[in-house]
C-alpha cells in the first residue's frame, strides 16, 4: 500500500528524523528529505541516495516546493514552537495530511487552538505529537480506558533508565522555559496551569522488573495536551524517574550514542498508566528501547493509517481520537511490548 509514495520528513538530518527516514524506507514508502540546513541535507541525500529539497519555515515558497507530490508530511524538526505552524501552514495549502513528533507542551496547544477549526473545516488531518511523549501516552491512555466515556484522573509513570537528550531537545527545552517564564506546568481541574513552587518528589511502584522508584511528580509532558483534548479526564499527571529527570537537565549529559546496528541507545524504557474512575482502576504498561527511536515506528504508522483511511476522525487531532488505539499498539509489537491490565 505504501510502495512508491512520497513522504516528505522536514528535519530528516536530525537524530529523529534519521530514523524516521529509515522506518519509512522500510515500509516501501519514498522519504522527501527536507530542512533548514542545505549542506546536511545535500550529506545525507548522497548518503541515502534520496531527494533533497532545502526549504526554510520563514520561506513559504521553498516550503511549498519541498512538500509538492508528496502524500503527507511528518516534521521532526524542534523547536516546534518555530517550525510547526510553517509547515502546517504548509501543508493545508498542499492539501495533505501533517504529522509531527513535538514534545513541547505550548507548541501541540497552539496547534489545537490555532488550527482546529481550519482544518476541520478543510477536511484536514494534523496530528501533533504523534511521538513517545504526548502520543504514546494518549494511546496508552485511551487503549486502558476501554469502554469507560470518562474518567475522574490519568496517571502516566515514565520509567527511563536514563534521558541522554539529542541537541533538538535541549533547544525546545530552552525555548519552553522562556515562554514559562522559569514556571513549571501542570494539568489540573481541566486546564493548564503555571506554578512557581517545586515539583514533588514521590515514589512510584512500576511494574517489576522496574518496581519503586523515586519520582518527579507533576514532571509535565506532551500527554497533558494531548489526552485531555479528546478524554474528559479533569486530572492528567505524568511522572519521571528522578535519574532520568537529572539527565536531561545536566547540561554535560552525552547524546544518545549507537548501541546496535539500528543506532538505537541502550536507553530503556517502561510507561506505567494508570486510569481512575471512582473507585475502579484500569492499567496499561508500555516497554521498549530508546524513547527517540521508538517515535519512528510512531510516527510512520501514523501515516500509513492516515493515508489508507484508517482514521475515525479529522481536524486537529491526537492519536487517541484518530485511531483505534488497541489495534494502533498492537501493530508496534516489534518495537513496544504493551499491556492492558483490567
Amino acid at each position: 500500500m505504501a510502495a512508491g509514495q512520497k513522504v516528505a520528513v522536514f528535519g530528516a538530518y536530525g537524530h529523529t528524523g534519521r530514523f524516521v527516514v529509515a522506518e519509512l524506507r522500510e515500509r516501501g514508502f519514498v522519504p522527501v528529505l527536507s530542512g533548514r540546513d542545505a549542506d546536511k541535507l545535500k550529506a545525507q541525500a548522497y548518503e541515502t541516495g534520496l531527494e533533497a529539497r532545502p526549504a526554510s519555515v520563514d520561506d513559504p515558497a521553498a516550503l511549498d516546493r519541498a512538500l509538492a507530490g508528496t502524500a503527507a508530511v511528518i516534521n521532526a524538526a524542534g523547536p516546534f514552537a518555530v517550525t510547526g505552524a510553517p509547515v502546517i501552514e504548509a501543508a493545508l495549502r498542499a492539501g495533505i495530511p501533517y504529522v509531527d513528533v513535538a514534545a513541547e507542551i505550548e507548541a501541540n496547544a497552539d496547534t489545537f487552538a490555532h488550527f482546529a477549526d481550519r482544518a476541520r473545516d478543510a477536511g484536514a488531518v494534523v496530528v501533533p505529537a504523534m511521538a513517545f511523549y504526548g502520543g504514546l501516552g494518549d494511546l496508552l491512555v485511551t487503549a486502558a480506558m476501554g469502554d469507560w466515556t470518562s474518567a475522574d484522573e490519568a496517571h502516566i509513570a515514565y520509567g527511563l533508565s536514563n534521558w541522554h537528550p539529542t541537541a533538538g531537545t535541549r533547544a525546545s527545552g530552552v525555548i519552553s522555559r522562556e515562554r514559562r517564564d522559569g514556571r513549571r506546568v501542570r494539568f489540573s481541574g481541566g486546564r493548564l496551569e503555571y506554578r512557581d513552587d517545586k515539583a514533588p518528589t514521590l515514589e512510584w511502584a512500576f511494574p517489576e522488573p522496574m518496581g519503586t522508584r523515586a519520582v518527579i511528580g507533576e514532571f509535565t509532558m506532551a500527554d497533558v495536551v494531548t489526552v485531555p483534548s479528546h478524554l474528559p479526564i479533569p486530572e492528567v499527571c505524568t511522572y519521571m524517574t528522578v535519574e532520568a529527570a537529572k539527565d536531561v537537565v545536566a547540561p554535560d549529559s552525552p547524546t544518545p550514542a549507537p548501541a546496535d546496528e539500528s543506532g538505537r541507545s541502550a536507553q530503556t524504557f517502561l510507561v506505567d498508566v494508570v486510569v481512575r474512575s471512582g473507585g475502579d482502576e484500569r492499567r496499561a504498561v508500555a516497554t521498549g528501547q530508546d524513547i527517540y527511536a521508538v517515535t519512528a515506528p510512531l510516527v510512520v504508522e501514523a501515516v500509513e493509517r492516515i493515508l489508507t483511511g484508517r482514521t475515525k476522525a479529522v481536524g486537529v487531532v491526537s492519536a487517541g481520537e484518530i485511531f483505534d488505539a488497541t489495534d494502533f499498539l498492537r501493530a508496534l509489537s516489534a518495537h513496544l511490548s504493551v499491556d492492558l491490565r483490567p
